[in-house]
């Protein structure tokens, strides 16, 4: 269905809402952190409230005016951006940052979604309770923008993805009406559960305003190893073996091939590695316990054991929290690195866990067939997440191969597919993916997707050309 650029509602917009609302549209809207993306532009809205949301729906979708939801601008498949189309409004959501509530002993916290990620970790925490989603981006992204992706992180292994950490959503449908599904409670059958439809849309299908969180317990003791591996099935067997030590204390276990330590050295950010020379592959592991049970004892013995069985070859144990964090800070920075090579394809993409060492083994020699690259191979080992990007050799840049990224791409994505994998694992759709996701997505997941969006966004407001393509 044809939309029209935000003028047309503009008037009516501006009649009906606050002065404040209206905020300076700066470049920081307009762009997204791999620079793949820029919004030709739009009217950007800054709601205070609930209402004033469900105010901006109401006259966007009876004026046919595209709506683009913006959080914390951190994004890596574009969501946030609008690059075509008829200018839209930039609904950002800056301005929502209450926590309503916090109850400790129903392990619980309300928040809006404009809250950033680490200001509701630290209100957790002085509540004496713990929010264990955590991302490099942290710092800025917004409660929002992760629920609408449904963020991963590293701590999925243990507490699960963002939809795993929500007992309920308030939300503002694209007619402008709210569902009020701010409820606590753990068991509630009562019809189609509208929480987890809307969460991993990527506001295709409305907007989060608001989510009760689950908070669970402070561990009493933390610890983190840092250990060289001989490849990808050792760290597979170690993991193994750590859960057998440790159970469901290991809340992280992240691979690490020595291309990230490398582009480190290169181009910074600076970070203390304690390998003098680095082993060409690694695992981290994050481990936090109750009881009796002392982290880092239990990671001493997990290391004897895997010495002996020849499953590491030497390793690091932190003996403070400041220790621990300077460990955290090496996989923490590799992204920036990433950045600052400049990749020609990244990769989010996800494989059964048994066939980690496989894809691993396998991805290189088909992507030779394209030129030579430097692969830096990293991510989540203990949920199966491999953030799998290529760079250019030294010397090169990637514009001197943006004409080879579709083929490295799908060279990627067909070893995924044939091997019962996701294109995307953590950072959704967005618009980078719309494509990948009608060749590699499954014909009646997609029917029903359709007929959803459909349902309840028939004129088609809501972040059009994210997730699936404009009809």
């Amino acid at each position: 269905m044809t939309l029209h650029p935000f003028d047309t509602a503009e008037a009516a917009l501006r009649a009906a809402l606050p002065a404040a609302c209206f905020r300076e549209l700066t470049p920081a809207y307009l762009e997204e952190p791999r620079g793949r993306y820029a919004s030709a532009g739009g009217l950007l809205i800054a709601p205070a409230t609930t209402d004033e949301v469900a105010t901006v729906l109401r006259i966007c979708n009876d004026a046919r005016v595209g709506v683009v939801p913006y959080g914390g601008g951190t994004g890596l498949v574009g969501g946030q951006m609008a690059p075509d189309g008829p200018m839209p409004v930039i609904l950002s959501m800056e301005r929502m940052t209450a926590i309503r509530h916090i109850d400790p002993d129903g392990f619980n916290m309300v928040v809006e979604a404009g809250v950033i990620l680490e200001t509701i970790q630290k209100a957790a925490a002085d509540a004496d309770r713990l929010f264990p989603l955590s991302l490099a981006s942290q710092g800025s992204a917004r409660i929002g923008g992760n629920l609408a992706t449904n963020a991963g992180g590293v701590n999925v292994l243990r507490y699960g993805n963002t939809r795993d950490l929500v007992l309920g959503i308030e939300a503002v449908l694209p007619d402008g009406t709210i569902h009020h599904g701010l409820s606590a409670l753990r068991k509630n059958n009562t019809g189609y559960d509208l929480r987890h439809l809307l969460i991993g849309s990527e506001g295709t299908l409305g907007i989060i305003t608001a989510a009760t969180l689950k908070l669970v317990s402070r561990p009493s003791s933390q610890a983190t190893a840092l250990l060289a591996v001989p490849g990808p099935k050792a760290a597979l067997e170690l993991l193994s073996l750590g859960r057998k030590h440790l159970g469901e204390a290991i809340s992280a276990f992240e691979l690490m091939h020595r291309m990230g330590l490398d582009f480190l050295a290169e181009v910074g950010p600076d970070v203390r590695a304690p390998f003098e020379i680095p082993p060409e592959w690694m695992v981290l592991i994050d481990a936090g316990t109750s009881g009796t049970l002392v982290a880092q004892d239990a990671l001493e013995a997990l290391f004897a054991e895997a010495f002996d069985a020849g499953l590491v070859s030497d390793g690091v144990i932190s003996q403070s929290e400041t220790q621990r964090a300077e460990f955290w800070a090496i996989r923490e920075q590799i992204p920036e690195a990433n950045r600052r090579i400049g990749s020609v394809s990244s990769h989010d993409i996800s494989v059964p866990i048994a066939a980690i060492p496989g894809f691993i083994a396998e991805a290189p020699g088909r992507l030779a067939e394209l030129g030579d690259w430097r692969i830096n191979c990293f991510g989540h080992l203990g949920d199966g997440n491999l953030h799998y990007n290529v760079f250019p050799v030294r010397g090169k840049s990637r514009s001197d191969h943006d004409n080879l990224r579709p083929a490295i791409k799908a060279c990627v994505h067909d070893l995924v597919h044939e091997m019962g994998g996701s294109i995307s694992a953590e950072h959704g759709v967005g618009r980078t993916k719309v494509a990948d996701l009608e060749r590699y997505g499954d014909p009646g997941k997609l029917v029903a997707m359709r007929a959803i969006k459909a349902a309840l966004d028939p004129v088609g407001i809501m972040n059009p050309g994210a997730v699936l393509p404009e009809r």
